[in-house]
């Protein structure tokens, strides 16, 4: 998507101009693992534009392949941030109707052809909630990634402002989820997108309590034998400056749990769990424990809360400082 953000921390009502970056959900999650040494594609669809061209290429120029996005359709996506500060929340406003990827029909895409060297596919619900369309070709890639026996993750992200074409995301992402092995989503998305409702959380008043996931976690695993683990991120949101950030995996186990970060100056939290989930696969992946991935995902995204746009422009050696517990900010010289 294109992304407007009026500079600083202003309002739609105080500007006449905007600043301009590219972003969305699953090409979030392929810049983190193309920073961090991984070869990742983004599969989409754009319009044939100069617009498009440009998001094409600052893709490439971050290392993520864009072998298979079509070029249809007339227009991009696009959505407007003002970021929040302090008691005032951040307002995002989508413009997606009648964009490319809203209209992309099934059989569009390949999928055998686009699957066939991967091990990982990732999706984000998102996708799903855009258009009836967008949901019917996810499905599709899911289905032929579980046939050729490649891992399967979503990211949950319920989107009350997107779902707009006559179904709730509980009648959609079911079906989508079933195919997963990873299921990623925090407590609002469990209950928008599958019903389930964790007890003891209230984010607002920044208190939760990470055992309350284990019942939430269970049932998904329960309703959805496919599903290997489950994980949380976990936002107390003391302000719209000041989160703290933590995450949770259960494994049909055992809950794991990270270190918690006192974000006391957010930057631009837009992107934060897409940052996650891109250093937890390239944890999972490559590193050692469960419990070192959480701890490597849990600190890229911290990170992540200190830059500005949709992606995560931060390297291993970063992450693992922090997680070694240096966060003192002192000059690299």
């Amino acid at each position: 998507m294109l992304r407007l953000t009026t500079p600083g921390y202003s309002r739609f009502a105080q500007q006449n101009q905007f600043d301009i970056n590219f972003g969305g959900g699953e090409a979030n999650v392929a810049v983190s693992l193309a920073n961090y040494g991984l070869h990742s594609e983004f599969v989409s669809c754009l319009p044939d534009n100069d617009i498009a061209d440009a998001c094409i290429r600052e893709l490439k120029g971050l290392g993520v392949g864009a072998n298979h996005i079509l070029r249809s359709g007339d227009r991009m996506g696009i959505y407007f941030v003002e970021k929040g500060a302090v008691a005032r929340a951040s307002k995002v406003i989508y413009d997606r109707a009648y964009s490319s990827f809203s209209t992309i029909k099934p059989g569009m895409l390949n999928w055998k052809e686009i699957l066939k060297d991967a091990g990982w596919f990732h999706w984000s619900g998102i996708t799903p909630a855009v258009s009836e369309n967008a949901a019917n070709i996810c499905l599709e890639g899911i289905k032929t990634a579980n046939e050729l026996g490649i891992t399967v993750s979503c990211d949950l992200n319920y989107r009350k402002k997107l779902w707009k074409y006559g179904k709730k995301a509980t009648d959609v992402m079911p079906e989508l989820v079933a195919g997963c092995d990873f299921v990623m989503g925090n407590e609002e998305d469990a209950e928008m997108c599958l019903g389930i409702k964790p007890d003891n959380t209230d984010i607002t008043k920044g208190k939760i309590d990470t055992d309350a996931y284990i019942g939430v976690s269970r049932e998904i695993m329960e309703q959805f034998p496919r599903v290997k683990k489950v994980i949380t991120t976990l936002r107390e949101s003391i302000s719209a400056s000041h989160n703290n950030w933590s995450g949770v995996i259960w494994n049909g186990k055992d809950l794991l749990k990270s270190k918690s970060y006192k974000i006391t100056h957010i930057v631009d939290r837009v992107g934060g769990g897409d940052s996650f989930m891109g250093g937890l696969i390239y944890g999972l992946l490559l590193l050692e424990s469960e419990q070192e991935a959480l701890e490597f995902a849990v600190a890229a995204s911290a990170l992540k809360h200190t830059i500005e746009g949709d992606y995560n422009r931060v390297t291993i050696d970063e992450v693992k400082k922090l997680m070694g517990g240096d966060a003192s900010g002192r000059v690299s010289r």
